[in-house]
């Protein structure tokens, strides 16, 4: 299995980190999933997570690993071009604050941020990549 981001497609926030990494991908290596999709359920399922702890946290799985919140975060930046490639140097702050700080940005991201009310605009070159994920020119795909 590719290494796979379950993230929260009606976040404005989370949204935006997408088209980051989609704009500043290496190698093109991510796969996406809807976090409240049937497939987003069930690969964080298996790996001990449930809906509600999906609510606070985007979840990477990599070579069989299950990384949330800062972990997750500074995985996915080791799969970015530089310059964003470099904010992996915050893997020296102690875990618990980094977790504090996501966890917090977590929780107000609606307020901050909005909600979506659309459905994520996918290059239809991408679209192979996304799993669960509604867009305007496919139906959800269930692979």
């Amino acid at each position: 299995m590719p290494p796979t981001l379950v993230f929260d497609t009606d976040c404005v926030l989370c949204a935006g980190m997408l088209r980051l990494v989609l704009a500043h991908e290496r190698d093109h290596s991510l796969h996406f999933m809807g976090a409240w999709s049937r497939e987003g359920l069930d690969l964080a399922a298996r790996h001990g997570f449930t809906e509600a702890d999906l609510n606070g946290t985007f979840l990477l799985v990599q070579d069989g690993r299950a990384l949330t919140r800062s972990d997750a975060a500074l995985a996915v930046v080791r799969h970015l071009r530089a310059p964003w490639r470099w904010c992996g140097v915050f893997a020296i702050v102690p875990k618990p604050l980094r977790d504090r700080l996501y966890s917090l940005v977590a929780r107000t991201r609606y307020r901050v941020f909005g909600r979506r009310e659309d459905c994520a605009r996918v290059p239809p070159h991408q679209q192979h990549r996304f799993h669960g994920v509604k867009t305007p020119d496919a139906p959800t795909r269930s692979d």
